[in-house]
């Protein structure tokens, strides 16, 4: 074990704050291709499409499809990004109503 010192609240947050600071200055920006631009810049439009065009929607599962859209957006520049299949999917979630859940139970 080492006998470290530990640092303050305060101490650990300049820290953070120090940490932060110096991977900002070395980050190398990324190069993308006119290919990956293009792509990008139509799952961008599809995504606020599917935005504008579920706004008058009603049901419980709108709301949490429309919050997926809107990190989805946010998130954009983020390295892992969803396949194309799964991003089909997340544009069309405000469209189709969940199915029942079946039950076994009595019914009554």
């Amino acid at each position: 074990m080492t006998n470290a010192p530990k640092l303050t609240p305060l101490q650990a947050a300049e820290a953070r704050r120090l940490a932060a600071e110096q991977a900002k200055a070395n980050k190398v920006p990324q190069a993308r291709s006119e290919e990956e631009k293009a792509a990008r810049k139509e799952r961008v439009t599809k995504a606020k499409d599917a935005l504008s065009r579920s706004v008058g929607i009603k049901g419980d599962h709108v709301a949490g499809a429309r919050a997926a859209i809107k990190t989805y957006l946010q998130r954009l520049n983020e390295p892992n990004q969803p396949d194309d299949a799964r991003f089909e999917m997340l544009i069309e979630a405000p469209f189709k109503a969940p199915e029942k859940k079946k039950t076994n139970g009595p019914r009554f």
